[in-house]
C-alpha cells in the first residue's frame, strides 16, 4: 500500500487528479522522519533541493517502516474527498444548502413563503412537502427572512435560522452481520470526523444470516424484533458519532446504509423467509430513497436513507458498495475481490467483464465453531508465528491469551502444515513423527479430555491443561471446510471467466475479518490462490468506503446502481460440479 493509499483509508485529502497512479504528480508529501528512496517519477516532479528536503509523490511512496510526513493543505477546485482505495471522487453530495436572504411580503408581494424561497434558490427545483413546511412560517419571521434553506437532490427538507450552510453532515453505515460502523461525514469537506463500531445487537439471534432467517420462520414476533435490535445498533452508533464530533444530530441530513440482503430486509421490517430457501429471493434488488422515519433513525426528522443496492440474495450492497469502493469496474487490471466472512462473498473482473458469487463459508473465520474460539476483542490470539522451532503467539492488546480469533486459526494452522505437524490432509502428526519433524513443539500436541489437541497457550506453567488455548482436530477441519468453500467459490469464477490464477494481478481480502489475515497465511491454508504474496492485500471495510462515496457523490451514486448490470452473478449450489471441486480444495496445498 502506498502513502497515498494510507492517507485515504484515515481520511487524510491529498491532492490528485489522477487518483494515485503517478500520472498528475500533485499527490506531494514532504517526509520528514524516515528514509524514502525518491523514484524516477519524483525526479521529474520536484527539484533537486526539494528531493533532498524529502519531498516525494505520495502515491510512489512505499516502505516497510514507520515514516512520518507533512501533508500540505488541500486548496484545489473542485472539492475533492479521497475515498477507497486509492481514488478519489469529486465532492458533489446529494445534501445542498443555499443561504437567502428575502424580502419581507408586502400588498404588492404576496407570494406564498415556499414560493418565495423557491424563487430565491434559482438553481434547485425543488418539491416540498407538507412535513417541510410546517414550521416555515415561524422560522421565516423569526429569522427576518435571513435564512438557509435545505435540499437532498430536489426535495426540500425545511429552513434553517441564518446562514447554517457550513455544517452539512452525513452518516455512512456498513450494517454488517456481526460488526456495525458508523462513518460521520462533513458533507462540506469530505472527510470523516468521526467513526465508532459495535457488535450488531442481533447477535442473540444467531452468527450468520441463516440462523436469524430461520428465527423469522419459528417464531411470528421475531422479524419486528429483529428490525428493532437492527435499528438500536445504528441509533447508538449515531449517537456516539454525533458525541465524538460534538454535532447536532439535527444537521444529519442523509444517511447511506450498505448491508447484505438479509440485513437490509431486516432492517427495514421486510419478511426475509424467501431469501432462505431456494430459488432464494429478494423483496428488492433495490429502494428508493426512504424516510428515516421508517427506520427509526434520530437525526433530522425529514432526513432520508440511501440503501445500497443488492445484486442478489447472498451478494448484497455492501458488496456493491465494496467494488464500487474499489474501483472494479474501472481498473483493467484481472483482481480477485473476497469479503471473508460467515458468507463469503466473491467478485472476478478486470473493468470490461465482472464476475460475482457467494461462497457458504460458516461461522469458522468468526470463530463461532473453534473450540477455543473468541471474537476479536482484548486477549485474542490473533498472531501466531513458528520462530527457530518455537511458537510466537501476538493476542490483542498484548494481554494473557483467552482464545484464539478467526486470523490467529488461520495463522494456527498455517504454521502448523509450515512445520510439518498438520499433514496436508489436515490431520494432527503421529507423537513419534512430531518428535522427529519439530522437537520443541511436538511437547504441544497432547491428548485433553480424550481428545488429540495442540496446545497454543498453556494456563500456568507448561504441561498444566487446566485452562489452556488450544487447537483441536476438529477446528482444523472447520476451517478446512470454510477454506475450501471459499477456493471453490473463486476457482469456479475463474472457469467461468475463462483464465488461470496466475493471471490474477491483485486480490482483495475485504471485510473486518479480511482486513486482520495474514496474506502469507491465507495463501499456506489454500484460502487464496498461490501468488506472490504482494499481489495480496487487506482492502479494509470497503462496504463503508462505498457508503461514503454515496454520500459524497452523486456520480458514485448512479455508478452503485450500474453495477447491477454490470456484474453478473454465478449461482454456485446448482452447479453439478460444486460438490467434486469442493473436496478437491479441502486439502492444504502441498
Amino acid at each position: 500500500m502506498s502513502a497515498f493509499d494510507a492517507a485515504s483509508w484515515n481520511g487524510i485529502a491529498i491532492d490528485s487528479t489522477c487518483g494515485g497512479y503517478g500520472t498528475c504528480k500533485k499527490c506531494r508529501i514532504k517526509v520528514t522522519d524516515g528514509d524514502v528512496e525518491p523514484s524516477k517519477l519524483d525526479f521529474r516532479a520536484f527539484t533537486e533541493s526539494e528531493i533532498k528536503d524529502g519531498w516525494r509523490l505520495a502515491c510512489l511512496v512505499r516502505t516497510a517502516k514507520d515514516i512520518s510526513v507533512d501533508v500540505p493543505a488541500l486548496t484545489t477546485r473542485p472539492k475533492a474527498a479521497t475515498v477507497g482505495v486509492g481514488r478519489q471522487v469529486i465532492l458533489r453530495p446529494a445534501v445542498q444548502k443555499r443561504y437567502i436572504e428575502l424580502e419581507e411580503p408586502s400588498l404588492s408581494d404576496q407570494r406564498t413563503d415556499i414560493v418565495r424561497i423557491f424563487d430565491a434558490v434559482d438553481d434547485i427545483e425543488g418539491t416540498a412537502s407538507l412535513a417541510s413546511m410546517r414550521e416555515l412560517p415561524r422560522i421565516l419571521r423569526a429569522s427576518d427572512y435571513k435564512v438557509t434553506a435545505v435540499f437532498v437532490d430536489q426535495e426540500f427538507l425545511g429552513i434553517e435560522a441564518g446562514d447554517t450552510t457550513a455544517v452539512r453532515y452525513g452518516i455512512a453505515y456498513d450494517l454488517g452481520t456481526t460488526t456495525v460502523v458508523a462513518t460521520l461525514l462533513d458533507l462540506n469537506t469530505g472527510t470523516p470526523v468521526a467513526v465508532k463500531s459495535m457488535l450488531n445487537k442481533q447477535q442473540p439471534f444467531g452468527a450468520d444470516v441463516i440462523t436469524r432467517i430461520s428465527a423469522t420462520m419459528l417464531d411470528p414476533n421475531a422479524l419486528a424484533k429483529l428490525s428493532g435490535l437492527a435499528q438500536e445498533t445504528l441509533n447508538q452508533l449515531t449517537q456516539e458519532v454525533c458525541i465524538e464530533a460534538d454535532v447536532n444530530p439535527h444537521h444529519v441530513y442523509e444517511l447511506a446504509i450498505a448491508g447484505n440482503a438479509t440485513m437490509t430486509q431486516l432492517l427495514l421490517g421486510i419478511d426475509p423467509e424467501p431469501l432462505g430457501v431456494a430459488p432464494f429471493i429478494m423483496a428488492s434488488a433495490d429502494y428508493p430513497n426512504i424516510d428515516v422515519k421508517e427506520i427509526g433513525i434520530a437525526v433530522h426528522p425529514l432526513a432520508k436513507a440511501v440503501i445500497l443496492p443488492s445484486l442478489g440474495a447472498y451478494v448484497g450492497g455492501d458488496i456493491i458498495a465494496g467494488a464500487l469502493a474499489s474501483g472494479m469496474d474501472r481498473d483493467k487490471r484481472l483482481r480477485l475481490f473476497i469479503d471473508v466472512g460467515t458468507n463469503c462473498e466473491i467478485v472476478l473482473g478486470d473493468g470490461d467483464k465482472i464476475l460475482a458469487t457467494a461462497a457458504p463459508a460458516g461461522p469458522a473465520f468468526e470463530a463461532a465453531s473453534i473450540k477455543c474460539g473468541v471474537r476479536a476483542a482484548s486477549g485474542a490470539i490473533e498472531t501466531i508465528k513458528v520462530v527457530d522451532g518455537e511458537l510466537e503467539i501476538g493476542t490483542i492488546d498484548d494481554t494473557p491469551a483467552v482464545g484464539i480469533c478467526g486470523s490467529g486459526l488461520v495463522d494456527a494452522c498455517a504454521s502448523l502444515v509450515q512445520v510439518g505437524l498438520l499433514d496436508h490432509s489436515g490431520k494432527f502428526v503421529t507423537d513419534e513423527a512430531a518428535l522427529t519433524i519439530s522437537p520443541k513443539l511436538a511437547s504441544r500436541l497432547v491428548t485433553r479430555e480424550g481428545e488429540r489437541v495442540f496446545v497454543l497457550t498453556w494456563s500456568k506453567e507448561v504441561g498444566d491443561l487446566s485452562d489452556c488455548v488450544f487447537l483441536t482436530q476438529r477446528d482444523v477441519r472447520e476451517l478446512q471446510f470454510a477454506k475450501a468453500a471459499i477456493a471453490t467459490g473463486w476457482a469456479l469464477l475463474l472457469e467461468e471467466f475463462g483464465v488461470q490464477e496466475s493471471e490474477i494481478q491483485q486480490v482483495l481480502l475485504a471485510g473486518s475479518f479480511g482486513s486482520y489475515l495474514s496474506p502469507s497465511s491465507a495463501i499456506k491454508i489454500g484460502l487464496v490462490p498461490k501468488l506472490s504474496v504482494m499481489r495480496i492485500m487487506s482492502a479494509g471495510n470497503v462496504a463503508g468506503e462505498g457508503a461514503k462515496m454515496v454520500l459524497l457523490s452523486a456520480q458514485e451514486r448512479h455508478g452503485a446502481q450500474a453495477l447491477l448490470d454490470e456484474i453478473d452473478y454465478i449461482e454456485l449450489s446448482d452447479r453439478a460440479d460444486f460438490n467434486d471441486k469442493f473436496v478437491e480444495r479441502l486439502a492444504f496445498p502441498a
